[in-house]
């Protein structure tokens, strides 16, 4: 579950925003002014943070001038201001988005989601990744199977990729069509059974991580 901390100083806005996030899955902390986001963003880790700029004490370029000490969660600024500025001024400090008053919480709720999904992307692109025998290389886009290198298709590798790359979490057959065959799919999903049937025999053993998830569709299980 990917954890959201949202900052804003009015109280309505924050409950907006946490209805629609808490609606789409993400867990979400909130706080009323940069202080306190300062705060809670050196205890805990959060996946993105969407900072008001506009707040009593200390503001919103303030506050992520101070966090970026010491995290480099990404950041979504929201502003009344929608001068070329100051949105200007908020990417110089390392903002990942800028959001103009008044928004629908539906698009900033897509732009959190596009921008969790490259910031995630971006951590594993360079990493290997290797469950038992199992070796993942993202990079230079091998999978190893007790030290032999497996002949997958093009899209096995992509399935199996969007599958570790959201390690544990339950998707859905229409998710995993959307997201690795690249359309809405409202027909028959034999498709991703097929292609997950194909993954599995290549995966040999390690098949045992890619879990079916009765009526709904698969995920990748492992510690």
């Amino acid at each position: 579950m990917y954890k959201i901390l949202i900052v804003d100083d009015e109280e309505k806005i924050r409950k907006v925003l946490r209805e629609y996030a808490e609606f789409e899955g993400f867990s979400v902390a909130e706080a009323g002014d940069g202080g306190e986001a300062i705060e809670l963003a050196k205890e805990q880790d959060y996946d993105i943070i969407i900072m008001d700029i506009m707040m009593p004490r200390i503001d919103g370029y303030m506050a992520v001038k101070e966090i970026r000490k010491y995290k480099d969660t990404p950041v979504m600024m929201l502003s009344a201001r929608g001068e070329e500025y100051d949105k200007l001024y908020g990417f110089d400090l390392g903002i990942d988005d800028y959001v103009v008053k008044p928004f629908s919480p539906k698009e900033v709720i897509a732009r959190i989601n596009a921008i969790i999904k490259r910031n995630s992307a971006d951590k594993v692109s360079n990493e290997i990744q290797c469950f038992d025998g199992l070796e993942i290389d993202f990079t230079a886009r091998d999978v190893i199977v007790d030290g032999k290198k497996a002949n997958l298709t093009p899209k096995e590798y992509d399935l199996l990729f969007y599958l570790v790359r959201n390690k544990n979490v339950a998707l859905s057959r229409d998710k995993l069509l959307s997201e690795v065959w690249g359309y809405d799919f409202f027909g028959d999903d034999r498709t991703v059974d097929t292609h997950i049937k194909m993954l599995r025999s290549s995966l040999k053993q390690y098949r045992k991580f890619i879990v079916t998830l009765r009526g709904m569709g698969y995920k990748f299980e492992a510690d």
